[in-house]
C-alpha cells in the first residue's frame, strides 16, 4: 500500500517536541497528540518512521497521563535495530507515524478480584513507561493504600525518572502514606538491592525493604519488561501462591511486546 494512503487510513502524522538522553542506551522524547487519540494508562501505541520508503513500526508503552496534551515516549537502543537505530538520531520537528488506536490489557481496569489494597508495579528498563502513566492518575492513588514501584536496571545512569516519580508522588500522592520506589541495579554490588527480581522475591529482600509482603488475598502485581525478567519473575510469584489474572480475577497481569 503506497505510504500516503496507509497513514491516512491507520496513522496520523506527528511532531517530535522534545528529546531527552538518559544514558547511551536509554532516551525520552514527546510529540504532538492528537484530539482523537484516547487511551487508557498502561496502554502502548504504534508507531512509525520511514526507513527506505516502507514505514517500521514499533509499539511503545505511553508514559504520558491519559489527560495529558502531549504523547511521551520511553525508548532503548538496539544495537543496529532497523527502528531504534534511527529513532535515537529524533530532532525536533521530526515526523512520526502514529497508529490512532492504542493497543494492550496492562490496565488496572483488568482487576476485579481480588479488591484494590496492594499494587505492586514491577519494571526493568523502559518498561517503568506505563507505571508513570499509571501514577499520573488520581484514581490509582485512591484505590490502593499501598503502591510499591520496583524499577531495575543494570547501571545508575540507567535509572531514569527519578525526579519525575518523585514529583508524581508528590503532587498526584499527596498525603498519601502507602508510596515506596524501590530501585533496583543489578551490576552495583553497593547497591541496597542488587539482584535480579525473580531472585529478590524468592529470598525475600523485596518484601523486606517494602516493609509488605506479597498476599494472594490482596495484591495486584504489574510487570513490564524484558521477556526474561517478566517470565522468570511470573514463576517466582506463582511459586508464592500469587495467581495469573485471568477474567478479572487473580494477582498477575504482564505486559509483553518485544
Amino acid at each position: 500500500m503506497h505510504l500516503e494512503n496507509m497513514t491516512s487510513e491507520k496513522f496520523s502524522v506527528e511532531k517530535v517536541l522534545s528529546v531527552h538522553r538518559w544514558a547511551t542506551n536509554l532516551f525520552s522524547f514527546t510529540m504532538t497528540r492528537p484530539a482523537h487519540f484516547k487511551f487508557t494508562a498502561g496502554q502502548f501505541a504504534r508507531i512509525g518512521i520511514q526507513v527506505d520508503g516502507e514505514l517500521v513500526v514499533r509499539a511503545y508503552s505511553i508514559v504520558s497521563s491519559p489527560y495529558d496534551e502531549t504523547l511521551e515516549f520511553f525508548s532503548i537502543v538496539v544495537p543496529d535495530g532497523a527502528f531504534t537505530s534511527r529513532l535515537k538520531d529524533l530532532q525536533v520537528g521530526d515526523d512520526l507515524y502514529l497508529e490512532k488506536i492504542p493497543y494492550g490489557f496492562l490496565t488496572l481496569a483488568r482487576y476485579q478480584e481480588p479488591a484494590p489494597q496492594d499494587l505492586w508495579l514491577l519494571g526493568t528498563g523502559t518498561g517503568l513507561a506505563p507505571f508513570l502513566s499509571m501514577l499520573q492518575e488520581f484514581e490509582t492513588w485512591q484505590s490502593y493504600a499501598n503502591i510499591y514501584l520496583v524499577y531495575s536496571v543494570r547501571t545508575q545512569d540507567e535509572l531514569a525518572y527519578v525526579e519525575k516519580i518523585q514529583a508524581v508522588a508528590e503532587t498526584f500522592g499527596e498525603g498519601h502514606q502507602g508510596f515506596k520506589f524501590i530501585p533496583i541495579i543489578t551490576r552495583d554490588e553497593l547497591a541496597e538491592l542488587h539482584h535480579r527480581l525473580p531472585v529478590l522475591i524468592e529470598n525475600g529482600q523485596l518484601e523486606k525493604v517494602a516493609g509488605r509482603n506479597f498476599d494472594s488475598s490482596s495484591s495486584h502485581i504489574m510487570l513490564c519488561g524484558n521477556p526474561q525478567m517478566v517470565e522468570d519473575t511470573k514463576e517466582a510469584l506463582k511459586a508464592r501462591g500469587l495467581t495469573m489474572n485471568r477474567r478479572g480475577v487473580g494477582n498477575i497481569a504482564v505486559e509483553n511486546y518485544w
